[in-house]
């Protein structure tokens, strides 16, 4: 070992060496896991064992933070103590990890079919700057910042093809002790797609585009939608058409759950939405309703062929 340094020393070579490969929503996100996370439980260790990071492991648990986030933490923690390993400045063996699981899996509420039908009714006949992202979001299964910072350019109105290739979000920069927006590519190489757009959507983004004055296909500015503030649009929408709160999210889940019910394969599903693995949406958004279990059981029934058991 050349010259041992403490974990809060490393973390900021680490963070330089970073800083020029990742994107700098990415950045700003590392930052905000150590400032919050990582050095004040590890910044002035030397040495940090696998006992160490158990018990910080079940203190963030404890603490009501999702096993995703806990494990997205020790993520970076583990590539920083790498770091320090390779550049033989902090010792580092493998840690054998186990994460408590979350008593009770959250799911977003989707919309019921009778709701969704009332909303896209409304938003069809409609078609505005404003009411387009909705329509965007329930027909696609666009995340809201691939959604404000979809551009006119990235709608094919003849192939009928949507490009997702860029998204906005708001980060807190630890370093200006502020957040901004920032425009970037998708949310992994993955989320980089193409999308067919449905006759319901191709005739309303026509009628938007007509009117549209922007280059962004949502909104009025010249400058993109905050998704924010569109969130905010958003639960106004719901409350002016008497339809129960959901989240923004919720269409993605509901899109996602709509085609599952139509009889869409999950391996397509999946690359619709921009995942890495078919595992990812079956996890995260198809929960099949009991009207589906049902259907199952009758068809498992049928293909027996039984009548009636002796």
């Amino acid at each position: 070992m050349c010259s041992q340094k403490s974990f809060q020393e490393v973390s900021i070579s680490w963070c330089e060496a970073k800083r020029s490969i990742v994107k700098h929503s990415t950045m700003c996100v590392y930052l905000l896991t150590l400032q919050t996370h990582l050095l004040p439980y590890f910044g002035s260790k030397l040495v940090i064992t696998e006992s160490d990071v158990q018990q910080f492991v079940i203190e963030k648990s404890s603490s009501g933070l999702a096993k995703k986030t806990v494990r997205d933490i020790v993520a970076v923690l583990k590539s920083i103590a790498r770091y320090g390993c390779r550049h033989k400045i902090f010792p580092f063996e493998e840690w054998a990890i186990e994460y408590p699981a979350n008593p009770l899996p959250h799911r977003l509420p989707t919309l019921s079919l009778a709701q969704q039908r009332v909303l896209m009714s409304y938003l069809i006949e409609e078609p505005t700057p404003q009411n387009i992202g909705v329509l965007l979001a329930l027909c696609t299964g666009m995340r809201i910042g691939e959604v404000c910072a979809l551009k006119w350019e990235d709608v094919d109105m003849i192939q009928h093809i949507i490009t997702v290739q860029s998204t906005i979000g708001r980060v807190y920069n630890c370093e200006s002790k502020s957040t901004e927006i920032i425009i970037s590519s998708p949310k992994t190489q993955n989320s980089y797609r193409e999308i067919p757009i449905s006759g319901q959507l191709l005739q309303s983004l026509r009628i938007v585009r007509r009117m549209s004055l922007t280059p962004f296909v949502v909104g009025t500015s010249i400058h993109s939608k905050e998704p924010r503030s569109y969130r905010d649009y958003f639960s106004r929408l719901l409350k002016r058409l008497d339809i129960p709160p959901i989240v923004f999210h919720g269409l993605r889940h509901t899109f996602a759950t709509r085609c599952i019910e139509s009889q869409c394969d999950c391996k397509t599903l999946s690359v619709i939405l921009g995942h890495s693995n078919v595992s990812t949406t079956l996890n995260l958004y198809v929960h099949p309703n009991l009207n589906q279990k049902k259907r199952c059981i009758e068809r498992m029934s049928a293909y027996l062929g039984v009548t009636n058991w002796q």
